[in-house]
């Protein structure tokens, strides 16, 4: 008996939604992340080759029109600076879309003609893109003001404080009218997915993720982080839900009185649960916690040390840093990037 062999279909003949090929700029900032942006990219390379024609075109865009430096040392070759670009945009080849690819240390870039620029686009109704920390670029230029945005979770409560005008959620991705931005990463693939199956039929989508190695688009709202039980190995639910109720409250912290009334366990209860399963006590714990969350902040922004200390619970900034320092061995101050650098002879 013959082998049976299942027919693949035909995703030539599939109904494509859009009259004519979409174009994408993808603007890369100095030390953009490549995972974010390979994983935007590749679904449109691949739609294509599913279709059978070229529906997605793309150019790359530096500011200089020089060669763009991603934060793992590769450079790629650009197709315009930005002055070229804007110029595009007057011409047939205006794009649909204009995606700003984040970096790390995006909370130190900025760049005016850029910022004007992206206000332009959006004003004259092109839609608006951003992968990983792109999120910054665009609300540091003021359109996301009163739209929803994602960013990656590490730079999420920096931004929440900086762009409070931005309503920026814990989202893999968020589209608002002609606005979309993802937390970088994979979901970066989740939002290119999203605009594929607007632009073409379900099937394509299908195929896409199968020549890609992925089992499904996963929705907007999926969470960025793994759950808690996954990323540190507890399977005890009452104190899961204690260290979510921490991880929550980072600002204003809870009393441990406040934690058990919430948890329903007694305090000498919840002692026992921390002790046994992490080795130190709640408020050991709790500390840790909101010094994890500072690090961020000094590392991913130029808030004052006294701004870190606040949004992360300390009544004052001689209490952080002695904190900080038994922790970790080196003061908030030295904790900024480039101060080793800058101190070195």
């Amino acid at each position: 008996m013959g082998a049976h062999v299942l027919e693949q279909p035909n995703v030539t003949t599939a109904k494509v939604k859009v009259a004519r090929e979409k174009r994408f700029f993808f603007v890369l900032i100095p030390n953009f992340t490549m995972i974010a942006f390979a994983m935007a990219i590749e679904p449109l390379r691949i739609a294509n080759r599913m279709i059978g024609r070229d529906v997605y075109r793309w150019s790359l865009v530096s500011l200089d029109g020089e060669p763009a430096r991603a934060s793992n040392g590769i450079r790629l070759a650009v197709d315009m600076s930005l002055r070229e670009a804007r110029d595009r945009v007057r011409s047939e080849e205006r794009p649909d879309y204009v995606f700003v690819c984040g970096s790390l240390g995006v909370e130190r870039f900025r760049d005016r003609n850029l910022n004007a620029w992206l206000v332009s686009l959006d004003r004259q109704g092109i839609a608006l893109g951003a992968l990983d920390t792109g999120a910054w670029v665009l609300a540091d230029a003021g359109v996301l003001d009163g739209r929803r945005c994602a960013i990656h979770w590490e730079s999420l409560p920096v931004f929440a404080e900086r762009f409070p005008e931005a309503d920026v959620q814990a989202d893999l991705f968020e589209v608002d009218r002609n606005c979309h931005t993802c937390a970088g990463g994979t979901a970066s693939l989740d939002m290119m997915l999203h605009l594929i199956g607007e632009h073409l039929d379900e099937s394509v989508v299908t195929r896409v993720c199968e020549q890609a190695l992925t089992d499904r688009m996963r929705a907007a709202t999926d969470r960025q982080r793994l759950p808690l039980r996954a990323r540190l190995g507890l399977q005890n639910t009452k104190l899961l839900f204690i260290i979510e109720l921490m991880e929550a409250n980072i600002a204003d912290p809870l009393s441990l009185i406040e934690i058990a009334r919430h948890a329903g366990l007694s305090r000498r209860q919840i002692e026992r649960l921390f002790r046994r399963n992490l080795g130190r006590s709640p408020a050991r714990y709790y500390l840790e916690v909101r010094l994890d969350r500072a690090q961020h902040l000094l590392s991913q922004s130029d808030a004052p040390i006294v701004e870190v200390a606040v949004a992360c619970g300390f009544v004052s900034a001689s209490h952080f840093s002695k904190c900080y320092r038994e922790l970790y061995g080196r003061s908030p101050q030295q904790e900024r990037p480039g101060r080793e650098r800058a101190s070195a002879p």
